[in-house]
């Protein structure tokens, strides 16, 4: 018979934690959205006592969502532990996610206390976290380098404490899967009461296991499996989502396990956090990168137009592949772009959909053909709003073999209630980097370049031209990401750079916040 196995997914948490990947409030909510039209079990929306935008973001997304359980990340400290449940505690389904290292080269390098004291603060931190609310989670952090005696003990101790989910995760991607296999089987058969909780999988991918390990855990006997979308987090990554899921649903038969995902959303919502994060996946990724359905050999494109089966184990409509290329066109009304944009799985606010309504005019009168790629994309941009302190007005650039590449910029200021206009002109390289730096002079935020990528969103010569950038700003530690749109490629640059300026001015607000007292610097681990 096959077992049910809970997708518990941490993009919103540990996936965020990739350099570069951060998210507004906005962005979380409108993926945690999506992945809860996957049908996923648990989402854990953050680290609330982090930062207040932690905080508020794990608060929003567990105010939208309907089914899905909303989880917070707490250390084993009763500040954290409530903190993560005023947040949670909006969710029809909260969970509050309570963890502590328990490998030696943890507590004694890093916490600084013996066995015997983790075992007392985790046992504390799980009765307190009882008392708040009826799901609670515990995660022996670095559990694949701690003694497994040791951790028999206290994964007994915290169940009988009132731990409905204990989770074993791989922290820093070390194990083996053989390796694994006997772990898990090992708690599975020592522990006593392990009836009495679900043992959940947190995979790293330090040596390119993440998945490997999550499917041995699996086998052994867990019953939940922590990942994230495209397999993004800390250093190389988590597990990815998308690969575990379909192992499972492709070979059901030897795995005899399976998941309540919709798996039709899987591509869906690959673009999707990519479109958030500015990140896109290797054209090799397995299951949603561009090449994973893709046959160039002619051995293959035989064998394939013989019988996709002779090299495709699985279809491209199961992870959301199959689609309508033309959709609507410049004579579309309002209710027909909603309509579409629902069938897309798009559910927009009001406000954000008549913006979303405009661009789809302005774009449709510049363009012969609107591909769903298009309206993906407009939507996307209408969910990750950012409040705008600067609003690009004008760019005009010059440039030639034999000029010196010049940009005149206007960007409109709002601050206070009040608007105002700042023109400036800058030279550079070329009539990119002369935009960028005419924007830096208007705006007085200081950046510079790190990444710079353009790609084309749907087909055609005059198809949008979508620009990401990543620009380190003076007074912050963090990359930022902007993300403009445009058939004229230098506007669209320019539009990501003011989109970044506005995030980083976000950012700013958010340190002068918490540096005034209202959060302190945390740990995330797990």
């Amino acid at each position: 018979m096959s077992r049910k196995i809970m997708v518990f997914d941490t993009t919103l948490r540990d996936g965020e934690q990739s350099p570069g990947c951060s998210m507004n409030t906005e962005e979380k909510v409108a993926l945690a959205r999506q992945l809860e039209r996957m049908n996923v079990d648990v989402i854990e929306a953050g680290f609330p006592v982090a930062s207040i935008g932690d905080f508020e973001a794990v608060k929003s997304v567990a105010e939208a969502l309907d089914r899905t359980i909303v989880a917070g990340l707490s250390r084993a400290h009763e500040k954290d532990i409530h903190r993560c449940y005023e947040a949670v505690s909006h969710a029809r389904r909260g969970r509050i996610h309570t963890f502590l290292a328990t490998s030696d080269i943890h507590l004694e390098a890093k916490l600084k206390i013996s066995r015997a004291e983790a075992l007392e603060r985790a046992v504390a931190a799980v009765k307190y976290a009882r008392n708040l609310v009826d799901d609670v989670e515990f995660s022996l952090e670095d559990a694949g380098r701690t003694d497994w005696d040791y951790m028999c003990q206290v994964v007994e101790a915290v169940i009988h404490a009132g731990a409905g989910t204990v989770n074993l995760p791989d922290t820093v991607g070390y194990t083996i899967p053989t390796e694994f296999h006997e772990m898990i089987s090992y708690v599975m058969n020592r522990v006593p009461n392990i009836d009495k909780a679900v043992i959940s999988l947190h995979c790293h991918n330090d040596l390119g296991l993440g998945v490997a390990n999550s499917l041995a855990g699996i086998q052994a006997g867990a019953g939940q499996v922590e990942c994230t979308i495209n397999g993004i987090g800390e250093r190389a990554g988590n597990a990815a989502m998308e690969e575990i899921v379909m192992a499972l649903k492709t070979r059901a038969n030897y795995f005899q396990a399976h998941t309540d995902i919709v798996t039709e959303e899987i591509t869906r919502t690959s673009k999707l956090l990519s479109s958030i994060i500015g990140v896109e996946v290797q054209p090799n990724k397995a299951i949603v990168g561009k090449n994973a359905f893709a046959h160039e050999a002619g051995i293959h494109q035989h064998g394939v137009l013989s019988d996709k089966r002779t090299y495709e184990i699985m279809t491209p409509e199961s992870v959301g592949l199959a689609k309508n290329d033309l959709v609507l066109g410049k004579h579309s009304g309002r209710h027909a772009f909603k309509a579409r944009l629902e069938e897309l799985g798009y559910q927009l606010k009001p406000e954000i959909l008549q913006t979303a309504f405009e661009k789809f005019k302005a774009l449709a009168d510049r363009k012969k053909e609107i591909f769903d790629e298009d309206l993906e994309h407009i939507a996307t941009e209408g969910m990750k709003q950012v409040e705008e302190w600067f609003v690009l007005d004008y760019v005009g650039t010059t440039a030639g073999s034999s000029i010196i590449p010049t940009s005149c910029v206007t960007i409109r200021i709002r601050d206070n209630g009040s608007e105002r206009l700042v023109t400036e002109t800058a030279i550079g390289d070329g009539p990119v980097e002369a935009s960028f730096h005419a924007i830096n002079k208007a705006t007085g935020y200081m950046g510079k370049l790190l990444e710079y990528q353009v790609k084309a969103v749907s087909k055609g010569e005059d198809a949008v031209g979508d620009v990401t950038i990543k620009i380190q700003f003076e007074g912050l530690d963090r990359v930022v990401t902007g993300k403009g749109s445009s058939t004229d490629v230098l506007h669209g640059s320019a539009l990501a750079y003011v989109d970044a300026a506005n995030k980083a001015r976000l950012r700013l607000d958010l340190i002068g916040r918490e540096q005034s007292g209202d959060s302190e610097e945390v740990s995330e681990g797990v």
